[in-house]
């Protein structure tokens, strides 16, 4: 007999869930506190269907779980984003396009790939977004979770749109970017604090580059060109579409906010790959970025791994680009691998003494065991640990009031979705950031398994309208 290969990412705890549920009573362990009031929202992929040909974390059609606390109880919903090709294969009863691994569907009438919307979520002037980086975000109605659709900003959208959007929480504007196979490879664009889009400028890039995040400073943007490139030739040579090419260099583009390409300034670095950044800010000549940075990647590309034992571990790093002299310095700042790193957002893009960060676990797939608090001062850190068998996602920091407005930058709490093996269960789990090392405050019992998913985002009930 052959034995039958598991997609480890249909398996376990990544396996979908395919029931929508809402549940309003929940079991507490401990006490929610009575001034945490609003919604921890987590997007990720959940394959409506049996996928169709080799299937990566990253395909799935985008599912929401959400859990509303308000004096003290706590309820949940999950749904999915229904985009349009969710709709076509809802219709259809089964799969239509098939994933990142498989060849573009030349043949296939909706389209090469579908927007899946599984990937992240802001707040901004009044909306929410689940969004993904090929195509638009699409826009959810809150506390419900339903979608209302694609969101293209009165059709001034014309690039893909990040699924890492930066909100300035001084004056309220947004900025994101979209990449493309095709040039421009790069466009950048800035929305209003009112909700409209301003402007989009296209960024000149050597070649197409898979771009996954990026940062902003008080008055600059920081992209990141680096080389996990895309190629259509090489792809027919038959070799892979997107490669990470060590040979290449990677380089930094730090552009004035309002700025265009004739602005941007560009700083090289040894071949490296970032999927998140944790926050930048300037410091006198300097602007100095703090992001989880990997010797190389293997996430999306057909290369041997054991050629850079240090591949795909992604480590906390600082660089400091000096606008001055136009040198760049960077450091590791902790040995031990971590991802999906956060910072109080009412303080993104100004220096901050704290940040926090999944603590990975030692798996051959991702998965995360605590979470560590960075004291980014000192250089000191403080971990959380999730137990034994415990594995959980990103954490999003909770300040203890909505405008931000606390006695310390760490006020608040962070909240994450955690899975127990033994039991097969999933709970909410809410931490004192100011004292991490102890048991969490409270933990909400959930009503079904929540699977490993990306990232989450916490809405203020006050934004919604309770």
């Amino acid at each position: 007999m052959v034995a039958t290969v598991v997609n480890p990412y249909l398996d376990g705890n990544f396996a979908p869930v395919r029931h929508e549920i809402t549940t309003d009573v929940l079991k507490v362990i401990g006490e929610l506190p009575p001034d945490l009031s609003g919604m921890f929202v987590r997007n990720g992929p959940n394959p409506q269907w049996t996928p169709i040909g080799q299937y990566h974390w990253f395909d799935g059609d985008g599912m929401l779980h959400g859990v509303r606390i308000s004096n003290g109880r706590a309820t949940y919903r999950n749904r999915y984003v229904r985009t349009r090709g969710w709709e076509i294969e809802h219709e259809a009863g089964k799969a239509i396009w098939t994933g990142l691994l498989e060849p573009p569907q030349q043949n296939n009438p909706y389209g090469f790939y579908k927007n899946t919307a599984n990937t992240a979520l802001v707040w901004h002037a009044g909306q929410f977004f689940a969004l993904w980086e090929g195509g638009a975000p699409h826009a959810i109605k809150v506390p419900e979770l339903e979608t209302i659709g694609e969101y293209t900003y009165n059709g001034k959208l014309i690039s893909p749109f990040t699924a890492h959007p930066k909100v300035d929480p001084v004056t309220g504007e947004m900025m994101f970017f979209g990449y493309s196979f095709s040039p421009p490879y790069l466009q950048y664009g800035v929305v209003s604090a009112s909700g409209e889009l301003l402007r989009t400028v296209p960024i000149d890039l050597p070649m197409p580059v898979m771009m996954h995040d990026f940062a902003i400073t008080e008055n600059y943007t920081i992209f990141m060109d680096l080389p996990l490139t895309f190629s259509p030739e090489r792809m027919q040579r038959g070799e892979p579409l997107m490669m990470f090419e060590r040979d290449r260099p990677s380089r930094f583009g730090i552009l004035p906010r309002h700025g265009d390409n004739g602005d941007i300034r560009w700083f090289e670095t040894p071949a490296c790959y970032v999927f998140h950044t944790l926050n930048a800010y300037e410091e006198g000549d300097e602007v100095v970025l703090i992001a989880c940075r990997m010797n190389s990647t293997t996430v999306l590309a057909s290369e041997d791994s054991q050629s850079d034992p240090q591949g795909n571990i992604p480590h906390l790093h600082r660089w400091r680009f000096n606008l001055t002299s136009g040198t760049v310095h960077e450091e590791m700042l902790d040995d031990m691998p971590s991802e999906f790193p956060r910072v109080n957002e009412y303080l993104l893009g100004r220096k901050t003494q704290y940040g926090y960060a999944g603590k990975m676990a030692k798996s051959s797939i991702p998965l995360f065991d605590g979470i560590i608090k960075y004291n980014l001062h000192n250089g000191n850190s403080q971990t959380y640990e999730f137990g034994q068998g415990r594995y959980g996602g990103e954490a999003v920091f909770v300040p203890r009031t909505p405008n931000g407005v606390t006695k310390s930058e760490d006020d608040g709490w962070l909240v994450t979705f955690v899975y127990d093996r033994a039991s097969e269960t999933s709970e909410l789990v809410v931490v004192n950031a100011q004292d991490v090392t102890s048991e969490p405050v409270a933990r909400v019992l959930l009503p079904q398994r929540v699977p490993y998913g990306f990232h989450g985002a916490w809405v203020f009930e006050e934004y919604y309208g309770g």
